[in-house]
């Protein structure tokens, strides 16, 4: 008997190490790109192939809290734009054909979130609104191809709105597979191309953003395989701002600097040339070396940058925010660098969440990692625009307050992506449900179990109905440096190196269980040309003073941007705006002895989940941090009513000891996230 058990022990043992050995585990530096997949709409030659394919909208569902997110944004201001904004009116809207008010940019800013909402909630009653305003388009196409409003400038067609509602279009198509949209879109890009040049792409908007027309113009190729397309991408580019200088750019706008930088290396696809995609790395780096000496991943625009204007107190638009991770997540797709889905992440954790209300309502258009005082005064000209740009107004701005929409569906959509080898990829991280088609069209349903940037353990549960052989693609982030990964349970035995991928390939069956660990660390970024000032991080996330923040609340409709428009029955009072004024002091410098670890300097303090699954506020953040801070008494509200620059390292005088707590950046909307420094 004992031999018996003795065999079967041996048996079993060989069986787990046979089980363990066809477990390939590598690490690469981007996804292989040996096999075209067949499951996905790929590049077509001559187009590079790209190294991830984005999922149909609705294939990645999302849980925790970015589903909580989703769910207020759905409740909130996007959620219910239609029945306040005048340029949202059905009565008398060019895109609906009932009227002359055309909208612009608003009416496919606003669907370009909603629309992708609704395909990701599936959510009937959005979906029908979403395809009322696309039938509209439909409809609206010319003989000559020409679709929607018509809007001339300078005797010269303004086709910005249209790039947009190409957008909409095209996801609408993932969503169903409504060939009108292939049909539109084709005879539409035919009309573009017989547009003459100067006549091309010529206004400032649409001459800035012609990339996105580019990415249009290859979505649409892969799809029909039209030559005239190629012909049409080379026209693009040819007639498109030129993002590929070495030290300058075309504009300084915010938006179009986060929306436009990306158009060297979409145009890159097409030219094989690789100063094209150098080009858009260097944009990237280029704003951020002077204006983007700030914590958050972005830089300080307000509306335009400005030399002189430099400091953490200098903010981005909300629409900079949502289009920059929009930046990052297409050249995910298109490089497979693992920089952009760190800097999605960090875009999206950090500066994003405080651009917003928590219940959704309300908007502010610009938020600066030093800002502590959100009011509804003209700031002009500490801030480059005239008016009340920092109160939290459901109108802050007709641009982002339609625009704001697509951030989270846009982020959800890129959570788990397919790989060209037929495999699944997950590199920017975030709780969801995915269904994928992989080796020879099975589906696999991959489910992700995370409260990630709060938690360092990152679930995966597979569901197939059989067993099938897939490579599994996660990204390793570069803050960590003792991440591991388990599968059922048996930990792989391998180093997981930072800024790389681990790829794990092999028959994975039903209820297979990986466990991706990502432990996080204290670290801190230096900002040289802004007084040495420093940030404080923690694995993905940046900490901001926590200070108490009294809410005011205002009127919407006298508290509102010049150019906004109420439709004529909206009731304002069901859409508050409000003031935020510190409740506590918030000019701290933080006491750091440079001589011992960051460990001794500050103490991680984890608490509840909270309950209501929303950890983004200062109530709520699940982490905090406890250090020491000196008050400065030099640091106070400017002559424009900002938070004043960083006092100058020469010029501070530091009052006594307390202890202060720090909060995730982006649950503060109020924040000291870049820090003068007191050495012991």
């Amino acid at each position: 008997m004992n031999r018996i058990i003795l065999s079967l022990i041996l048996l079993f043992g060989l069986f787990s190490l046979s089980a363990q050995n066809n477990v390939k585990v590598t690490l690469v530096d981007r996804p292989a790109m040996q096999a075209i997949h067949s499951n996905y709409s790929q590049n077509r030659a001559p187009l590079l192939p790209q190294y991830f394919m984005k999922l149909p909208v609705g294939d990645v569902k999302p849980k925790g809290w970015i589903y909580r997110f989703l769910e207020l944004q759905k409740n909130g201001l996007n959620g219910h734009l239609g029945e306040i904004s005048a340029w949202l009116d059905k009565d008398n809207n060019a895109w609906l054909g009932t009227g002359t008010d055309y909208g612009w940019e608003e009416v496919p800013y606003w669907l370009k979130g909603y629309g992708n909402m609704a395909y990701i909630l599936d959510d009937k009653k959005m979906i029908d609104e979403t395809k009322s305003w696309l039938e509209a388009v439909f409809k609206s196409q010319r003989e000559d191809g020409y679709f929607g409003p018509y809007i001339e400038k300078n005797g010269k067609p303004d086709l910005w709105g249209n790039m947009i509602m190409i957008w909409c279009l095209q996801s609408y198509y993932e969503y169903s597979k409504d060939k009108r949209v292939i049909e539109l879109m084709t005879n539409y890009f035919k009309w573009q191309l017989n547009l003459p040049d100067d006549k091309f792409l010529e206004d400032y908007w649409e001459n800035s953003r012609g990339g996105d027309n580019l990415l249009s113009v290859y979505w649409l190729y892969n799809i029909t395989g039209d030559k005239f397309l190629l012909e049409l991408a080379e026209k693009t580019h040819k007639n498109t701002a030129n993002w590929r200088q070495r030290s300058t750019l075309p504009n300084w706008h915010n938006v179009n600097i986060a929306q436009s930088f990306r158009e060297p290396a979409t145009y890159y696809m097409y030219s094989k040339d690789s100063t094209d995609l150098i080009a858009t790395y260097n944009v990237h780096h280029l704003i951020r070396n002077t204006f983007g000496q700030v914590p958050g991943g972005m830089f300080g625009a307000d509306e335009n940058a400005r030399m002189g204007y430099i400091d953490p107190r200098q903010g981005t638009e909300t629409c900079g925010f949502v289009e920059q991770m929009a930046s990052d997540e297409l050249l995910l797709l298109m490089t497979g660098d693992p920089f952009w889905a760190e800097h999605c992440e960090e875009v999206a954790f950090n500066s994003y969440p405080a651009a917003v209300m928590p219940d959704f309502k309300s908007l502010r258009y610009i938020t600066s990692p030093n800002h502590t005082i959100s009011d509804s005064k003209n700031h002009n000209p500490g801030i480059d625009n005239r008016g009340p740009f920092l109160a939290m107004n459901p109108f802050s701005s007709r641009c982002c307050q339609h625009n704001h929409g697509q951030g989270w569906p846009y982020f959800i959509e890129h959570l788990i992506m397919a790989t060209s080898d037929n495999g699944i990829a997950a590199a920017i991280y975030g709780a969801c449900e995915a269904t994928v088609k992989v080796t020879n069209g099975k589906t696999v349903e991959i489910i992700e179990e995370t409260n990630y940037p709060f938690e360092e353990s990152i679930r995966f549960k597979l569901k197939t109905s059989g067993k099938v052989t897939f490579p599994l693609y996660l990204r390793v982030p570069s803050w960590t440096s003792k991440a591991t990964v388990s599968i059922n349970g048996k930990t792989i035995d391998k180093k997981l190196e930072k800024g790389k991928y681990v790829c794990i390939e092999r028959e994975w069956k039903n209820g297979d269980v990986i466990v991706f660990n990502v432990p996080m660390e204290l670290s801190q970024s230096v900002w040289h040309v802004n007084q040495d000032s420093r940030s404080i991080n923690y694995g993905p996330l940046t900490f901001s003073l926590k200070i108490k923040e009294n809410y005011v609340k205002v009127g919407s409709v006298e508290t509102a941007i010049g150019d906004s428009k109420w439709q004529k029955n909206a009731d304002a009072s069901k859409w508050p705006s409000y003031e935020i004024y510190p409740g506590s002091d918030w000019n701290y410098a933080l006491v750091i002895d440079d001589s011992t670890p960051l460990e001794e300097n500050f103490k991680v303090v984890k608490k509840e989940w909270p309950t209501d699954n929303f950890p983004f506020t200062v109530g709520s953040a699940p982490i905090e941090i406890k250090a020491k801070g000196k008050k400065i008494s030099q640091w106070k509200i400017d002559q424009y009513g900002l938070t004043s620059e960083l006092p100058i390292k020469e010029n501070r005088t530091f009052e006594k000891t307390e202890d202060i707590t720090l909060i995730p950046m982006g649950a503060a909307r109020l924040r000291i996230s870049a820090f003068p420094v007191y050495n012991k």
